[in-house]
Protein backbone atom coordinates (compact mmCIF):
# COMPACT_ATOMS: atom_id res chain seq x y z
CA UNK A 1 0.00 0.00 0.00
CA UNK A 2 1.04 3.58 -0.66
CA UNK A 3 0.26 5.69 2.42
CA UNK A 4 1.37 9.32 2.25
CA UNK A 5 1.11 12.11 4.78
CA UNK A 6 0.95 15.41 2.88
CA UNK A 7 2.22 18.16 5.10
CA UNK A 8 2.64 21.90 4.83
CA UNK A 9 1.40 25.26 6.04
CA UNK A 10 -2.14 26.46 5.34
CA UNK A 11 -2.38 27.62 1.74
CA UNK A 12 0.46 25.36 0.55
CA UNK A 13 -1.91 23.57 -1.83
CA UNK A 14 -2.29 20.31 0.10
CA UNK A 15 -5.94 19.80 -0.81
CA UNK A 16 -5.48 20.49 -4.52
CA UNK A 17 -2.41 18.28 -4.86
CA UNK A 18 -3.85 15.52 -2.66
CA UNK A 19 -6.92 15.19 -4.89
CA UNK A 20 -4.76 14.99 -8.01
CA UNK A 21 -2.45 12.42 -6.42
CA UNK A 22 -5.37 10.32 -5.18
CA UNK A 23 -6.74 10.12 -8.74
CA UNK A 24 -3.31 9.43 -10.26
CA UNK A 25 -2.42 6.65 -7.80
CA UNK A 26 -5.95 5.32 -7.17
CA UNK A 27 -5.61 5.88 -3.42
CA UNK A 28 -8.08 7.30 -0.91
CA UNK A 29 -7.90 11.01 -0.08
CA UNK A 30 -8.58 11.82 3.57
CA UNK A 31 -8.93 15.52 4.38
CA UNK A 32 -9.67 16.26 8.03
CA UNK A 33 -10.46 19.85 7.00
CA UNK A 34 -13.16 18.63 4.60
CA UNK A 35 -14.48 16.21 7.23
CA UNK A 36 -14.73 19.02 9.79
CA UNK A 37 -16.36 21.43 7.31
CA UNK A 38 -19.00 18.76 6.59
CA UNK A 39 -19.70 18.51 10.32
CA UNK A 40 -20.01 22.31 10.49
CA UNK A 41 -22.46 22.34 7.57
CA UNK A 42 -24.52 19.64 9.29
CA UNK A 43 -24.47 21.77 12.49
CA UNK A 44 -23.56 18.67 14.52
CA UNK A 45 -22.19 19.03 18.07
CA UNK A 46 -18.70 18.38 16.68
CA UNK A 47 -19.34 20.90 13.92
CA UNK A 48 -20.36 23.63 16.35
CA UNK A 49 -17.30 23.03 18.52
CA UNK A 50 -15.01 22.90 15.49
CA UNK A 51 -16.49 26.07 13.99
CA UNK A 52 -15.64 28.10 17.08
CA UNK A 53 -12.08 26.75 17.20
CA UNK A 54 -11.42 27.17 13.47
CA UNK A 55 -12.77 30.74 13.48
CA UNK A 56 -10.04 31.59 16.03
CA UNK A 57 -7.33 29.72 14.09
CA UNK A 58 -7.10 27.07 16.83
CA UNK A 59 -6.77 23.30 16.40
CA UNK A 60 -9.56 20.78 17.04
CA UNK A 61 -8.62 18.43 19.95
CA UNK A 62 -6.52 15.37 19.04
CA UNK A 63 -8.96 12.80 20.39
CA UNK A 64 -11.78 14.16 18.22
CA UNK A 65 -9.75 14.16 15.02
CA UNK A 66 -8.12 10.77 15.71
CA UNK A 67 -11.52 9.14 16.25
CA UNK A 68 -12.79 10.56 12.95
CA UNK A 69 -9.69 9.31 11.08
CA UNK A 70 -9.83 5.85 12.68
CA UNK A 71 -13.44 5.34 11.55
CA UNK A 72 -12.75 6.69 8.06
CA UNK A 73 -9.76 4.36 7.51
CA UNK A 74 -11.71 1.33 8.72
CA UNK A 75 -14.59 2.15 6.34
CA UNK A 76 -12.29 2.51 3.32
CA UNK A 77 -10.32 -0.73 3.79
CA UNK A 78 -9.30 -2.61 1.75
CA UNK A 79 -7.83 -0.11 -0.71
CA UNK A 80 -4.58 0.74 -2.53
CA UNK A 81 -3.56 3.27 0.10
CA UNK A 82 -4.27 6.69 1.55
CA UNK A 83 -3.15 10.27 1.23
CA UNK A 84 -3.62 12.10 4.52
CA UNK A 85 -4.23 15.81 3.98
CA UNK A 86 -4.25 17.94 7.13
CA UNK A 87 -3.52 15.01 9.42
CA UNK A 88 -1.51 14.37 11.50
CA UNK A 89 -0.89 17.88 12.88
CA UNK A 90 0.86 16.91 16.11
CA UNK A 91 3.34 14.22 17.16
CA UNK A 92 0.58 12.63 19.23
CA UNK A 93 -1.63 12.43 16.14
CA UNK A 94 1.28 10.93 14.16
CA UNK A 95 1.70 8.23 16.81
CA UNK A 96 -2.06 7.59 16.75
CA UNK A 97 -1.98 7.33 12.94
CA UNK A 98 0.80 4.73 13.14
CA UNK A 99 -1.39 2.72 15.53
CA UNK A 100 -4.40 3.06 13.19
CA UNK A 101 -2.37 1.88 10.21
CA UNK A 102 -0.74 -0.98 12.14
CA UNK A 103 -4.20 -2.19 13.15
CA UNK A 104 -5.00 -2.37 9.41
CA UNK A 105 -1.78 -4.27 8.62
CA UNK A 106 -0.01 -1.40 6.91
CA UNK A 107 2.18 1.66 7.66
CA UNK A 108 2.89 5.19 6.53
CA UNK A 109 5.17 5.09 3.47
CA UNK A 110 6.39 8.68 3.67
CA UNK A 111 5.59 12.22 4.68
CA UNK A 112 5.95 14.87 1.97
CA UNK A 113 6.21 18.48 3.13
CA UNK A 114 5.09 21.14 0.66
CA UNK A 115 7.38 24.16 0.81
CA UNK A 116 6.16 27.67 -0.08
CA UNK A 117 6.95 31.22 1.10
CA UNK A 118 4.79 33.00 3.69
CA UNK A 119 4.03 35.82 1.21
CA UNK A 120 2.72 33.29 -1.30
CA UNK A 121 0.63 31.57 1.40
CA UNK A 122 -1.03 34.85 2.35
CA UNK A 123 -1.68 35.74 -1.30
CA UNK A 124 -3.28 32.33 -1.96
CA UNK A 125 -5.43 32.37 1.15
CA UNK A 126 -6.74 35.89 0.55
CA UNK A 127 -7.55 34.86 -3.01
CA UNK A 128 -9.33 31.74 -1.70
CA UNK A 129 -11.30 33.92 0.74
CA UNK A 130 -12.47 36.13 -2.14
CA UNK A 131 -13.57 33.09 -4.17
CA UNK A 132 -14.92 30.70 -1.51
CA UNK A 133 -15.83 33.11 1.28
CA UNK A 134 -14.34 30.84 3.96
CA UNK A 135 -14.55 32.47 7.42
CA UNK A 136 -11.10 31.15 8.39
CA UNK A 137 -9.37 33.08 5.58
CA UNK A 138 -9.23 36.57 7.14
CA UNK A 139 -5.81 38.23 7.53
CA UNK A 140 -5.82 37.85 11.34
CA UNK A 141 -6.78 34.18 11.19
CA UNK A 142 -4.31 33.51 8.35
CA UNK A 143 -1.46 34.94 10.43
CA UNK A 144 -2.61 32.93 13.46
CA UNK A 145 -2.77 29.72 11.42
CA UNK A 146 0.73 30.29 10.03
CA UNK A 147 2.04 30.99 13.55
CA UNK A 148 0.30 27.82 14.85
CA UNK A 149 1.90 25.82 12.04
CA UNK A 150 5.38 27.07 12.88
CA UNK A 151 4.95 26.77 16.65
CA UNK A 152 3.23 23.39 16.89
CA UNK A 153 2.55 21.56 13.68
CA UNK A 154 5.97 21.80 12.04
CA UNK A 155 7.44 19.90 15.01
CA UNK A 156 5.63 16.81 13.71
CA UNK A 157 8.03 16.64 10.76
CA UNK A 158 10.71 15.54 13.22
CA UNK A 159 8.68 12.41 13.94
CA UNK A 160 8.93 11.37 10.30
CA UNK A 161 12.55 12.53 9.94
CA UNK A 162 13.47 10.13 12.75
CA UNK A 163 11.89 7.30 10.71
CA UNK A 164 13.64 8.43 7.48
CA UNK A 165 10.22 9.02 5.90
CA UNK A 166 10.48 12.80 5.46
CA UNK A 167 10.62 14.30 1.93
CA UNK A 168 10.00 17.81 0.54
CA UNK A 169 8.39 19.19 -2.61
CA UNK A 170 8.33 22.77 -3.92
CA UNK A 171 4.75 24.04 -3.85
CA UNK A 172 5.45 27.60 -4.98
CA UNK A 173 4.48 26.97 -8.60
CA UNK A 174 1.53 25.14 -10.18
CA UNK A 175 -0.26 22.13 -8.65
CA UNK A 176 0.81 20.10 -11.71
CA UNK A 177 4.46 20.97 -11.08
CA UNK A 178 4.11 19.92 -7.42
CA UNK A 179 2.36 16.68 -8.42
CA UNK A 180 5.18 15.75 -10.80
CA UNK A 181 7.71 16.26 -8.02
CA UNK A 182 5.70 14.02 -5.70
CA UNK A 183 5.38 11.29 -8.33
CA UNK A 184 9.15 11.43 -8.79
CA UNK A 185 9.66 11.12 -5.01
CA UNK A 186 7.36 8.08 -4.94
CA UNK A 187 9.26 6.45 -7.79
CA UNK A 188 12.62 7.17 -6.15
CA UNK A 189 11.34 5.51 -2.99
CA UNK A 190 10.69 2.35 -5.00
CA UNK A 191 6.94 2.83 -5.13
CA UNK A 192 6.31 2.78 -8.87
CA UNK A 193 3.11 4.49 -9.92
CA UNK A 194 0.25 2.43 -11.26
Amino acid sequence: MLNIVLFGPPGAGKGTVAKKLARQENIVHLSTGDMLREEIERASALGKEAEQLIARGALVPDETVVAMVREFVKRKMPCNGFIFDGFPRTTEQAEALDAIMTAQGTAITMMIALEVSEDEIIRRMLNRAAIEGRPDDTMDVIRQRIATYHEKIQITSGYYRAQNKYRTADSSRTPEYTLQQILSIIQQAGRATT
